[in-house]
């Protein structure tokens, strides 16, 4: 069977990665929109009606304008913007969130594509929320540690530019401690307070990882119990890997490696810790499973083909 998409921003760094991921499958039929035509609302709305899925790679505002266009009940639609990612109606596309995800994201036609950062941090915490590890009124710091091509092409351009000095070193930034991801990361952890968020750009293309500090005293429970109920959730899961507790290797190479998941579409997830303190850390590619990949990911799983088709 054939499904026909569209990918209404398809220019910009996620679209042109789906379009990747889709061009050479035999059961897909890519829907272009001529170049000189895409900030034509009519032309942007019959291909949008005529698609089995329509990924939106837009700004939120065009992201809700190109919602508003669709009249077709047939056409799923995949938004990877942060316009209806904690939004009643729309299913958070994040097939690993709980066991009822993928259900959901079958059910539906209106799908919220996570963020990269979020995916990393819900990940994290949802299972230890749900297994009462971590208390729901928990206030919780976390990093993350990103390639600059999380920033679009104006970023990704100025990087590889070349010639300032202030991009060889890493840059924190959201320095109002108020970044678009925090809310779909209390949302759809169970937190009643979204974390205290410092994201944190470095010179090299892609990868990124979040860390959360824990401690343990507070919680009252053990690395151990952390990693257990981590490992418990994602048993058989095809694209998350939780690590041994206190991965060796890692602690031999006595560095963690940001990159290690560049070009798949899998997240890495590790616990290390003491008596008294824990680190939860998790790694992907944020153009693959923080973006591109996941939005694949969950127009199979919607799709009902097998799920790492493509991936």
């Amino acid at each position: 069977m054939s499904y026909r998409v569209f990918v209404d921003g398809h220019e910009g760094t996620t679209g042109l990665r789906i379009h990747e991921y889709l061009a050479a499958r035999p059961d897909i039929e890519l829907l272009v929109i001529d170049s000189d035509k895409r900030k034509d609302l009519a032309e942007r709305k019959r291909l949008l009606n005529a698609a089995d899925v329509a990924f939106l790679c837009l700004p939120d505002a065009a992201a809700k304008e190109a919602v508003a266009l669709i009249d077709n009940p047939n056409t799923c639609v995949i938004d990877a913007s942060t316009a209806h990612r904690t939004l009643p109606g729309w299913a958070f596309g994040l097939p690993e969130l709980h066991p009822g995800q993928r259900a959901a994201i079958r059910a539906t036609k209106r799908i919220a594509n996570p963020g990269c950062h979020a995916s990393a941090f819900i990940l994290l915490l949802r299972p230890l929320v749900d297994a009462g590890l971590v208390p729901k009124a928990a206030r919780l710091n976390a990093n993350s540690l990103t390639g600059y091509s999380g920033g679009g092409k104006s970023m990704i351009a100025q990087y590889e530019a070349g010639g300032d000095a202030k991009l060889l070193s890493p840059r924190p930034y959201a320095l109002t401690l108020s970044h678009k991801h925090q809310p779909e990361m209390a949302a759809h952890t169970g937190l009643v307070h979204a974390p205290l968020f410092q994201p944190i750009v470095g010179p090299f293309y892609k990868g990124l990882a979040v860390s959360v500090p824990l401690q343990l005293a507070e919680l009252g429970c053990s690395a151990e119990q952390l990693h257990a109920a981590l490992a418990t959730a994602y048993a058989g899961e095809p694209f998350i890997r939780v690590l041994p507790l206190r991965d060796a290797p890692t602690l031999d190479a006595g560095f963690y490696d940001v990159q290690a998941c560049n070009d798949t579409n899998r997240v890495d997830i590790l616990v290390l810790g003491n008596d008294q303190h824990a680190m939860l850390m998790a790694r992907l590619d944020n153009l693959g499973k923080g973006a591109s990949g996941a939005a694949v990911q969950s127009m199979n799983v919607h799709l009902g083909v097998e799920e790492s088709l493509g991936l």
